[in-house]
């Protein structure tokens, strides 16, 4: 490797996730997939008005299920939750705060409604954490992350990247082993 800069060597840890390990395996995520809810009581993204969790977020036909404080122990999520998460509060509100993107949040985020289309956004929306983390720079890796990141202001952007890649590994493994979980649970007697 002749380039080992911080900056490669932080983007290059989610890319190579990215593409080794995840993104091969979201492939052909159905939309019975998407929504689907291992457990009663799931929270999932929802057309407008249905639901039972305490607060509905978003804007346009879908929201999303949450709650602040987030009750204990935490409801389990569907995959269409989960990249729900990952898209607006991993990647989108990032991007906008640091990247230029559009200001979202929770609230006035439009939920995908299929799996196709949250794939789009998940596509969307990495590629611009990517170009970002790139544009920084070694100096940019450096500067404090700001206002946006509320306790976290004075830690550098390094230590974002970190988080994200993080949140990105964590959260996108879930989502691969609930696709898991539904092949095993939905095979077909033979």
């Amino acid at each position: 490797m002749t380039d080992q800069s911080w900056n490669t060597l932080l983007r290059d840890q989610i890319a190579w996730h990215w593409t080794h390990q995840l993104r091969d395996r979201l492939d052909g995520l159905t939309d019975d997939e998407y929504f689907w809810e291992p457990a009663p009581g799931c929270w999932s993204v929802r057309p407008r008005g249905t639901g039972a969790a305490p607060v509905r977020a978003g804007s346009g036909a879908m929201s999303i299920d949450y709650a602040m404080p987030m009750p204990e122990p935490p409801p389990l999520t569907t995959i269409a939750w989960r990249l729900g998460h990952v898209i607006v509060g991993v990647l989108a509100m990032r991007n906008a705060a640091h990247f230029g993107g559009p200001p979202t949040g929770y609230e006035s985020f439009e939920y995908a409604p299929t799996a196709d289309a949250a794939l789009a956004q998940l596509d969307a929306e990495y590629a611009t954490w990517l170009a970002g983390v790139e544009s920084l720079g070694e100096a940019g890796l450096a500067r404090p992350c700001g206002p946006a990141e509320g306790p976290y202001a004075e830690f550098p952007l390094a230590a974002l990247v970190l988080h994200i890649n993080r949140e990105l590994i964590h959260h996108l493994a879930e989502v691969c082993l609930l696709r898991d979980l539904y092949l095993h649970t939905h095979q077909e007697a033979s």
